[in-house]
């Protein structure tokens, strides 16, 4: 199905395909750092351009808060365990020399140091002020600034959100990226897997789940559940399930691993790292154990999914559901 399809289809069903009656719309609060986007009466979520986020986390730009239709929080920022997880967001652990994950680096030599090489990604502006309606875009160029100050990366990033679905409680947010080397040489981009850390291949788009989630059921397309199934796997989407804290009822985030593409260079297929017992995480790892060779002036495509779905889902309803929006 594709992505105008789906859109068209939760639509429908938002307005209830009765003649007469509106369908919900996502509304659109504009500021100088955030913008805040609201649906059926609930903050689903804030995009921070300019955060505050110190050197040591690699700034940059983020979604969070995260909630559910039903005002279930689906996401955390700065946890204790890591600071440097932020609801949802757009990271790399390794490129060449640098981090633009956050945190420590890994190397096999000595395992995870802090070594200096913490990079940022700065928002240079938005092509048009993003508005409410059907769906909001967020469509962006960022540029990735080394630790000594270098301009290696030009982004061009477009954020969708779509297919807001009162009846049902979804909605889901399209994340497109097209990474531009401008540094004047290949940038290997890497994890700290392809470093020497098993299954630790965690890089590209990062979701934090909340606390609550720790230990929340996961289950793959294939029908696989437990996160040892996921980790380093190939799958269509990964479904995180589980119960909400200060609310009752609970709720489903389904990843989709999309596509990855560029050019004239053969890419590695996308590989989920996943945890869920110490704390829910799930990221579409472009890189997860082999390294991507990006040439001077070649361009990395990426296009992946996020579907936020208010209550926990009965496995005919999530396989259903993962047809659907399937990418």
């Amino acid at each position: 199905m594709t992505t105008e399809q789906t859109t068209t289809t939760a639509a429908e069903a938002a307005a209830g395909t009765h003649a007469g009656v509106e369908a919900a719309q996502f509304e659109v609060t504009p500021g100088e750092k955030e913008i805040v986007v609201t649906a059926a009466g609930t903050e689903i979520l804030r995009y921070v351009t300019h955060p505050d986020s110190p050197q040591e986390e690699a700034p940059k730009p983020y979604l969070y808060p995260l909630r559910f239709l039903d005002g279930g929080e689906a996401s955390v920022r700065r946890p204790w365990d890591h600071r440097w997880h932020t609801g949802l967001q757009f990271t790399w652990s390794h490129v060449a020399d640098q981090n633009f994950w956050g945190g420590p680096t890994f190397a096999a030599e000595d395992g995870y140091k802090m070594r200096g090489n913490l990079g940022r990604m700065d928002h240079k502006g938005f092509s048009a002020t993003p508005s409410g309606g059907d769906e909001v875009v967020f469509d962006e160029t960022l540029e990735w600034i080394t630790s000594r100050e270098e301009h290696w990366i030009d982004e061009h990033r477009v954020q969708r959100v779509h297919s807001l679905d009162t009846a049902r409680g979804i909605w889901a947010i399209d994340l497109t990226t097209e990474l531009t080397n401008v540094s004047g040489d290949t940038l290997p981009l890497g994890s700290p897997t392809t470093a020497g850390r098993p299954n630790a291949g965690y890089t590209g788009w990062f979701w934090r789940g909340p606390r609550s989630w720790s230990g929340c059921q996961v289950v793959n397309s294939a029908g696989a559940e437990g996160e040892e199934n996921t980790m380093g796997q190939v799958a269509d989407w990964v479904a995180f399930s589980s119960e909400h804290d200060d609310l009752d009822g609970g709720g489903t985030i389904m990843a989709f691993a999309g596509t990855s593409e560029c050019a004239g260079t053969a890419l590695p297929p996308i590989k989920w790292f996943t945890r869920s017992s110490i704390f829910a995480v799930a990221s579409q790892s472009p890189a997860f154990d082999e390294e991507i060779h990006l040439p001077a002036g070649a361009t990395l495509r990426l296009h992946h999914r996020f579907l936020f779905i208010a209550r926990v889902l009965e496995p005919e309803e999530r396989t259903r559901i993962g047809q659907e929006f399937t990418l």
